[in-house]
């Protein structure tokens, strides 16, 4: 079966954003962004919130900037071809390899399990994987974590009563003090 995977950059005291919205101390280095682009062709299927589903938008059409470098392009190679779903009450319409989710997230996620199909189902956005984890759906939990402290904003873990237990599956340090943590929802 498939799993389902939350992975995203996240500053040391726990958010994905800061107090003002932003996230610009995210930004990778040849390093980390290598990194990124190792763990993208492990995914068959993205399903993303309307906020980072527009933060990508970026990418639809990015490959055709001369300023783009070789691990950009092949980012770009790697992200628009990939299925998306996209889960928004606001949205009317996506571009590109996306498309609306007409379900919810637990339905649409059963779905995608049981398909046939390679690679993982990734969530990106904290509200949707706070939906996916209050249901148990995520089956890991995959932290970027950014030597800063934002002192608050969109926290990566959802706050809702309920333990999880972790296994730990994998680290990783980066020259930048980035630290990759990948653990796994204990059986």
């Amino acid at each position: 079966m498939r799993k389902v995977t939350y992975s995203m950059g996240v500053s040391l005291d726990g958010y994905i954003v800061g107090p003002d919205g932003g996230f610009d101390w995210t930004a990778p280095d040849a390093e980390v962004f290598r990194f990124w682009i190792d763990e993208i062709r492990e995914v068959g299927v993205h399903l993303l919130g309307r906020r980072l589903y527009e933060t990508m938008l970026y990418w639809e059409t990015a490959d055709q900037e001369a300023s783009l470098d070789d691990a950009e392009l092949e980012w770009a190679a790697l992200w628009n071809p990939l299925p998306k779903v996209v889960f928004s009450t606001t949205l009317s319409a996506v571009q590109g390899n996306a498309r609306l989710a007409s379900g919810g997230l637990a339905e649409e996620i059963e779905r995608l399990r049981a398909e046939p199909g390679e690679g993982d189902i990734a969530i990106g956005g904290a509200t949707l994987a706070a939906e996916a984890a209050a249901s148990g759906l995520i089956d890991e939990y995959r932290a970027v974590v950014y030597p800063v402290l934002v002192g608050g904003g969109i926290p990566f873990f959802p706050r809702h009563e309920r333990r999880v237990d972790l296994e730990l599956a994998e680290t990783r340090t980066f020259g930048s003090g980035v630290v990759y943590l990948r653990y796994r929802v204990a059986s």
